[in-house]
Parts: C-alpha cells; sequence; structure tokens
C-alpha cells in the first residue's frame, strides 16, 4: 500500500496519512475535472456542430486551464443580506461530500483510500453532505431563486437515494459484501464474471440473474444521474427559470467549488456503477503483466481499465445532457416513486428469491 511504503520513508504516519488523502485531489480528482469540462464543451460542439473553444492552446485544449486561473482572480463578491457563515461554508461542504466518497472507492487492487467492510453503505452515507450543504447554500443566500432550487435538489437528492439503496441491497443478497474492494475483486477474470451478466461462475441461478442486474444496473445510472442534478434531472439549477439555481449568488472560488465539486460527483457515481455492475478496476480481458510475468504492470492496467470505464459513464452522462429535455418537477418526482422504487423493490424480491431457491 501507498501508505506503508510512505510512512516508511517519512517516518511519521500523521504526514504520510495526510499526503494520502491529498493524492487523489491533485492527481487525480482536479486534472480530471479540466478535462471532464472541456471534454463537454467539445462533446456538445460537435453534437451541435460546431467546434467549440479553439484559440487557448491547440484546439483550445488549456481553456479551461484559462477559465481556473480567471476565476481565481475573481472578486468574491457578498451580499449584506446572506447568512455569511452559512453562506461561506455551503461551497466547502459541498466538495467535502464529493471528495469523501473517493476514499471508500478502489482505483486499483492496491491502490484505496481506505479498505472499508461497509465501503458502499459509506458511499451513501457521505452523499447527504450534498442535500445540507445545497440546503445552505440556498437559504442562506436570501434569494428566492436559489431557496427554491436547494429545497428541489433536497427533494430530489432524498428520493433518488431510494431507489439506489434498493439496488444495493440487491447485490449485497447476491453477493454477500458491502466492500466495493471485495465486489470488485469478485469479478476477477473476464468480463463474464462481471455483475452485470450475473456475476462469477457458470451456474442455472448466473443465467437468471442476467435480466434483473441489467434492471439495476439501469436504475442505479438514473438515479445516481438523479443525484448529481445532471440533465434530465437538472430542475435545481434550471438555467430558464432559476437562473443557476442554489448557487446563483456565488462568485470566484466559490462559484468555482460548485462545478468542481459536480464533476468529481460525476466520476464518483461513474465509478460506482462501475464497480457494482461492470468489474470496477477488472480488465475485461485478463491482464498483459501476468501474461508477461511481470507483476507491477497490473496496477497500472487495473487504473487504466478503472479510468476508462469511469469516463465512459461521464460522457453518457454528456451526452445525455444534449440529447433530452428538462424534466418538470412533477415529472422527475413521478419517475422515482411511481416507477423507479417499485421495479427496483420488485428486482429486489425476486433476486431474493432466486438466490435462496
Amino acid at each position: 500500500m501507498i501508505f506503508d511504503w510512505l510512512s516508511s520513508l517519512i517516518g511519521n504516519e500523521i504526514i504520510a496519512g495526510i499526503i494520502c488523502a491529498c493524492l487523489p485531489l491533485f492527481l487525480f480528482i482536479l486534472p480530471f475535472a479540466l478535462v471532464a469540462v472541456l471534454m463537454e464543451r467539445k462533446v456538445s460542439a460537435h453534437m451541435q456542430d460546431r467546434l467549440g473553444p479553439m484559440r487557448t492552446g491547440y484546439h483550445g485544449i488549456i481553456q479551461t486551464i484559462a477559465d481556473i486561473l480567471k476565476l481565481f482572480q475573481k472578486e468574491d463578491i457578498m451580499s449584506n443580506e446572506v447568512d455569511k457563515p452559512l453562506f461561506n461554508i455551503a461551497p466547502v461542504l459541498t466538495f467535502i461530500g464529493s471528495y469523501a466518497a473517493f476514499a471508500a472507492i478502489p482505483f486499483t487492487s492496491n491502490f484505496i483510500g481506505t479498505k472499508l467492510d461497509l465501503g458502499i453503505v459509506y458511499i451513501l452515507g457521505v452523499s447527504s453532505f450534498g442535500v445540507v450543504s445545497i440546503l445552505m447554500a440556498g437559504w442562506s443566500s436570501n434569494n428566492k431563486y436559489s431557496l427554491l432550487g436547494a429545497m428541489r435538489s433536497a427533494a430530489q437528492l432524498v428520493s433518488y437515494e431510494i431507489p439506489t439503496f434498493l439496488v444495493v441491497v440487491t447485490l449485497i443478497t447476491v453477493t454477500g459484501t458491502t466492500s466495493l474492494l471485495n465486489l470488485s475483486e469478485m469479478q476477477t477474470g473476464h468480463f463474464w464474471n462481471w455483475m452485470i451478466l450475473g456475476g462469477p461462475g457458470l451456474n442455472l441461478t448466473k443465467f437468471l440473474l442476467i435480466p434483473f442486474m441489467i434492471v439495476g444496473a439501469v436504475i442505479v445510472f438514473i438515479s445516481t444521474l438523479a443525484e448529481v442534478n445532471r440533465t434530465p434531472f437538472d430542475v435545481p439549477e434550471a438555467d430558464s427559470e432559476l437562473v443557476a439555481g442554489y448557487y446563483t449568488e456565488y462568485s470566484g472560488m466559490k462559484f468555482a467549488m460548485f462545478f468542481l465539486a459536480e464533476y468529481a460527483n460525476m466520476f464518483a457515481v461513474s465509478a460506482i456503477v462501475s464497480a457494482l455492475f461492470f468489474g470496477g478496476y477488472q480488465s475485461p480481458f485478463g491482464y498483459l503483466g501476468n501474461l508477461l510475468g511481470v507483476s507491477w504492470l497490473v496496477p497500472f492496467e487495473q487504473l487504466f481499465w478503472f479510468t476508462l470505464k469511469g469516463c465512459l459513464f461521464v460522457f453518457v452522462q454528456m451526452w445525455l445532457r444534449w440529447t433530452l429535455p428538462r424534466l418538470r418537477v412533477d415529472q422527475l418526482m413521478t419517475l422515482c416513486w411511481k416507477y423507479l422504487i417499485p421495479f427496483a423493490f420488485a428486482n429486489l424480491l425476486i433476486v431474493g428469491l432466486l438466490v435462496v431457491l
């Protein structure tokens, strides 16, 4: 583990722990956010038959770096009517919630923040930080648009966590584990051992489970899409109705922190879907390092496959943004309470019966 290596190198476990905690932020989340913003601009541009940013760097590849430098320099404007302590804490708390989720996400078999036995339950728990921080931002802004967006977001996040949890319980019923690391290890070998295809092994139960695993994967993807406020579930931010929703009154780096948290959440939920159903960091075709007898190459291959799967799901989220119209609030809640939750509950009952019988 990286922590053990740093502890022996530095000779201080506290400093080694702080460095390990900062590694995902500086080595992955910040670079990913910069790349994802550019990717979103280019995806939307090509879907609309245009080019997107082209002037700052070759084909505009450093446009997002220029934007983040601009936000660093912008004045932090604050109305006299806001609740200043809560207004200042909200963007920080939003980012803490999204960053904390990465502690239980296994990037490779030997690089994970902490080997929590309740990894997926922990991630579902820290996601509640998002609800609290959004309500805090909307209420403290003393702005009717911000408050309305925050109330919409709270209702949406609380509602869509229910089908997500029901599908997670379904997977726990099948696998007997709540650890994402153990779940990823169970899907080792090749793609036919992934949970989307019924899990490891070759037996009748595996083939009977396939349609229910596919339904579960679709439900989780839709629910997590709603939890990160992405189109067609972006009613808390609805630009045409609420200006920018709960962060209307924010500027400068506080505004940037909401965006950083959004893109960190996009990858986090994509990683969760990947770890639950698509093998996590496991290769679909086996490892080149094992074939060549070079064991140190395997973790790098695992990191490549994990990042690739996560980025593919992020691309689908961007694709949907420029394909589907925004749902109305009543349609959004109807989809959750009348369709996703009953389907997820029925899925849980049927899978439980299959596993028992």
